[in-house]
């Protein structure tokens, strides 16, 4: 990925800060002029003193209007480093030879501060421009060596000053866009909880902050990276890991500190790892890479490029200070999900609390209407459960009640959700399930029941209570949620009013 770095300009205020002090000097200069030419025998040289004159107020005309945008723009910087070059240049014809050192002055003064107002070209076409008026008159002088060297003189510190200044300018600049950038991240991901919005953010900072053709955050999960973001040059891949041994990411999530190398040509001298290439077939020539580090969060921030030394200081720096922001985030989201999640979820048990159970049979029914399939329902209550709690005391029956729903998940798919209903009822939906298939797992989840081997706290094996159950089927039976959940409960009742230990209804009746 190579991209260009937005340019934080600087404002009216800062750059008059930058040349008040030459804009000073160079009124100083001319107001000598001025007076020399002014006091210049038998009659003075007025035609100097007038053009010193007007150089003074042209330029602080010109350092007052800095403020005003219009003086920035293209049109008024072009006018201005016209004006100026022609000032120089005339000033040439008119500065005696004596005075020539204020000329070379005056040149590169004022080379610096249009670098500094309006950047390099406006520069180069005051020279240019000076370099036009001047050399004619000057060239027959310049067929020896020191005369050369003098005129070339002024010419070549202003070109190597402006080029400090434009690289001064560049770098200064890039580090307030970095500074932006960390600060319009951070404000943007303390607005969010989400890991996947997070992410996104991320990868935008990214492209917009820094040049690299391969980036990637990895998150370590049972000693492997998984990456869940991963760019390699123009392109995105999903599902990709990388082992936690012997690679440079393991090595930087193992050590916690940062890895920065420029050139990888030359050998990494780092124990135990070796090559290993994710993405295109590539080798990477430079990287960079950040631990991730918080609670809930152990992982990498990389950055790598096909070309050696891609990237300086600066750029780890941003990506560390990225991967502080970053961390904060994804570990805050997964806070904020286990809350949500326990929320959900029965204290005692694990399973969905009665509410957010509905929610999910409703989301869960909405689904069945449009791919027009069936969802099957079963409502579940432990027999005799308090004569059993009286008996064996509430320790036991929790554990019953654990051990119950340890059953239910057992023989049940990932896509199937289970609640607690209200003390010893719990409720199973099948999405997909006909009224048979239910019927087949409630008669598992019976037989799960009947194996398990529950200890009282004196570590003596108790009996296992039986359970009823009652089946319904959306839509075929019932073509509403809480008319599902009533046919269900009125079936159950019907198992237990049976002798309990029962589903209904029977196998008989699915296959009718």
């Amino acid at each position: 990925m190579k991209n260009t770095r937005p340019v934080t300009s600087f404002a009216p205020h800062e750059i008059r800060r930058f040349i008040t002090p030459l804009t000073i000097v160079t009124i100083v200069i001319l107001g000598g002029v001025v007076a020399t030419a002014l006091l210049e025998k038998p009659k003075g040289n007025s035609l100097l003193a007038v053009f010193g004159g007007l150089g003074i107020v042209y330029i602080l005309t010109g350092h007052t209007l800095i403020v005003r945008s219009t003086f920035r723009a293209g049109t008024y910087r072009l006018m201005n480093s016209l004006l100026t070059g022609l000032g120089l240049g005339i000033l040439t014809l008119l500065l005696p030879d004596a005075m020539i050192e204020v000329l070379y002055l005056l040149t590169v003064f004022s080379a610096v501060v249009m670098a500094t107002i309006s950047g390099r070209s406006y520069a180069y076409l005051i020279l240019l421009l000076l370099a036009t008026i001047s050399l004619p008159v000057k060239l027959p002088l310049l067929r020896a060596l020191d005369p050369l060297v003098g005129y070339s003189t002024p010419f070549l510190i202003s070109i190597v000053v402006v080029e400090v200044i434009v690289r001064i300018k560049d770098t200064t600049q890039e580090n307030i866009h970095r500074l932006e950038t960390i600060n319009n991240f951070s404000r943007q991901i303390m607005q969010t909880l989400d890991t996947e919005t997070t992410l996104s953010l991320l990868k935008t900072t990214i492209q917009e902050a820094l040049e690299a053709d391969t980036y990637f955050i990895g998150i370590l999960r049972d000693d492997v990276i998984q990456l869940e973001l991963f760019y390699d040059e123009g392109e995105y891949f999903t599902g990709m890991q990388v082992p936690l041994e012997g690679t440079l990411s393991g090595w930087v999530i193992k050590n916690q500190k940062e890895l920065f190398l420029p050139d990888m040509r030359e050998e990494v001298g780092l124990e135990g790892v070796e090559s290993y290439i994710i993405g295109k077939e590539k080798a990477s020539l430079a990287w960079v890479g950040v631990p991730l580090k918080a609670e809930n969060v152990t992982g990498i921030l990389a950055l790598a490029s096909y070309t050696a030394n891609a990237f300086d200081r600066a750029d780890l720096q941003l990506l560390a200070s990225l991967g502080q922001h970053v961390t904060l985030a994804l570990d805050n989201s997964i806070r904020h999900a286990q809350v949500e999640k326990q929320a959900q979820l029965d204290s005692l048990t694990g399973v969905f609390n009665h509410g957010y159970f509905l929610k999910r049979l409703a989301e869960q029914a909405e689904e069945a209407l449009q791919s027009k399939t069936p969802l099957s329902l079963i409502m579940l209550d432990i027999d005799y459960f308090k004569q059993y709690n009286d008996t064996y005391g509430h320790l036991v029956g929790d554990r019953i009640l654990t051990s119950l729903c340890t059953a239910v998940q057992r023989n049940i798919k990932q896509t199937d959700a289970v609640g607690r209903w209200g003390g010893e009822e719990f409720v199973i939906s099948l999405p997909g399930a006909s009224g048979g298939q239910a019927y087949q797992i409630a008669r598992r989840i019976g037989e799960t029941m009947r194996s398990l081997r529950v200890e009282d706290r004196d570590r003596r094996t108790v009996p296992i209570p039986t359970v009823s159950q009652g089946i319904a089927v959306y839509p075929s039976e019932a073509n509403e949620i809480y008319r599902l959940i009533d046919v269900a409960d009125k079936r159950l009742y019907v198992a237990k009013g049976r002798g309990r230990n029962q589903i209904e209804p029977g196998k008989e009746f699915w296959q009718e």
